[in-house]
């Protein structure tokens, strides 16, 4: 009989058991564009030159402009392209970005990396997302072929009159704004004009815990947000361009503590970088098994010390309860005892 009980008292958390059993964890990889997941500076090698702009020229014109009205670098480019565009009689339309976003060179193996990762990732139980977070410009990123595989792109952008041409810049990402977007992410407030993601959230409401986050980036711009994602129990990661070898950056930037791996950017299915991510989702796979685990654990624990509290509360005034008052705690006793499994006498 008394088995009976036990076996009726753990039959109460049979279905909640089973859905949190059936719940799909999120991780997020979140990608710098430029000398990251393409060779290039979109800018200076594709952008630029298609306008027929010497590129000395031009940036130092951007750069002498930045530093004179105190301006952000980004703003100063964006806006100096405006001009040149007017100057050269050659429409800057959202149209022709992307244009020049189909002819961007990727590293080795980047065409089939998203999909590599998401499948090993599923194979865990791990629902995988990517987003890009680029001082880049969005409509060339959009361009891309592998504009598809991401689930957004936050990236420096125009905004458009309604003939579609550009008429100044809308988002300027650079440096420490870009670690808004890393708070987006995990808080799932994914709109730029959203200011919620100011608001504060307890970790076990977020969309995607930041220990679920890998940073992919190269460079100083990259710093605010790997020191970010690392912080707070994320993985960040450093590329060097293979060809060129130039480790010097993420030497520095692992000797400050800024990365927890680093290699070259390769992405094919052998490359290192691929194996310290499969690395990184088996240990965000194992670390949310055992979160299942213990939420498993949490529920009849909660009882029981909600039930502790009840009966500490009536031991603080004993016999001050009416008849009433005692008839409704031995109810709720009476059924929190239900809840908890095995003797707690």
């Amino acid at each position: 009989m008394a088995d009976r009980k036990i076996d009726n008292k753990n039959e109460i958390y049979a279905d909640m058991n089973a859905q949190i059993r059936a719940r799909k964890p999120k991780m997020a990889i979140c990608y710098d564009f430029d000398k990251t997941l393409s060779p290039d500076d979109m800018q200076t090698f594709t952008l630029i030159p298609s306008f027929g702009i010497n590129k000395g020229e031009f940036w130092d014109e951007s750069n002498d402009l930045a530093k004179r009205n105190l301006m952000d670098n980004n703003l100063a480019w964006m806006f100096e392209l405006i001009k040149y565009s007017k100057f050269k009689g050659k429409s800057l339309k959202k149209e022709y970005f992307k244009e020049i976003g189909a002819d961007v060179k990727l590293y080795k193996g980047v065409d089939g990396w998203f999909k590599r990762t998401r499948d090993f990732a599923a194979k865990l139980g791990i629902e995988l997302e990517h987003y890009i977070i680029s001082s880049g410009l969005k409509e060339i990123i959009e361009g891309s072929k592998i504009a598809s595989e991401f689930e957004r792109i936050y990236a420096s952008s125009y905004l458009y009159n309604t003939d579609g041409v550009a008429e100044w810049p809308a988002q300027a990402i650079n440096y420490t704004n870009k670690t808004q977007y890393i708070f987006r992410i995990a808080k799932g407030f994914m709109e730029e004009y959203d200011e919620r993601v100011n608001d504060s959230m307890p970790d076990e409401k977020l969309r995607i815990p930041y220990e679920n986050i890998v940073y992919i980036g190269d460079s100083a711009t990259d710093i605010p947000c790997m020191r970010l994602v690392k912080s707070r129990g994320g993985y960040s990661v450093g590329v060097f361009d293979p060809e060129k070898d130039n480790r010097a950056k993420v030497y520095q930037l692992y000797n400050d503590g800024r990365l927890n791996f680093y290699a070259p950017a390769d992405y094919s299915a052998r490359s290192p970088l691929m194996n310290y991510m499969k690395q990184i989702i088996q240990e965000v796979a194992a670390r949310e098994a055992m979160k299942t685990e213990q939420m498993i654990l949490r529920q009849p624990a909660e009882a029981y010390k909600m039930k502790k509290a009840l009966v500490d509360i009536s031991g603080a005034y004993p016999g001050k309860m009416t008849s009433r008052e005692k008839k409704e705690f031995e109810k709720m006793t009476s059924a929190l005892d239900s809840m908890i499994p095995g003797n707690i006498d």
